[in-house]
């Protein structure tokens, strides 16, 4: 039997361009969200195993664990140290001021003297002695 061929019926399709770009539009983002959607469900399935500790990793950086405090009997940091000193220097000031400027003091001989030394030559010896002096 010879092939007989035969001749093609034209089907008229008419799409207007803002169909057509439509179409094209919506092709282009379903195979978008296809692609993603392998990529995501191949990575769960893949690699789950070999991410665990990079999860375990996030999660402890989301939930960082309480800082227990220090017990007095270990060693304090230098800058600790150097913290608590300014402290004690600062109230030793501010009680030597106000042993300045209180009244009361004005009478008192050896609070005065100790006052006028610490001003004049300000050492520990002087601060303590004007502390215990002067109310």
């Amino acid at each position: 039997m010879p092939y007989r061929s035969h001749p093609r019926r034209r089907m008229p399709v008419q799409l207007s361009t803002l169909q057509l770009t439509g179409s094209i539009a919506l092709g282009l983002w379903l195979g978008f969200l296809a692609i993603a959607l392998t990529c995501w469900l191949a990575s769960r399935l893949l690699f789950s195993e070999q991410l665990a500790p990079v999860a375990q990793a996030v999660q402890q950086l989301a939930n960082p664990p309480v800082a227990q405090p220090a017990p007095e009997a270990e060693a304090q940091t230098p800058m600790f140290e150097q913290y608590q000193e300014n402290l004690r220097n600062n109230e030793q000031q501010q009680m030597v001021e106000q042993a300045r400027s209180s009244k009361r003091n004005l009478s008192n001989a050896k609070c005065q003297f100790w006052l006028q030394q610490d001003q004049n030559a300000p050492s520990e010896k002087s601060r303590a002695n004007v502390l215990q002096f002067c109310d």
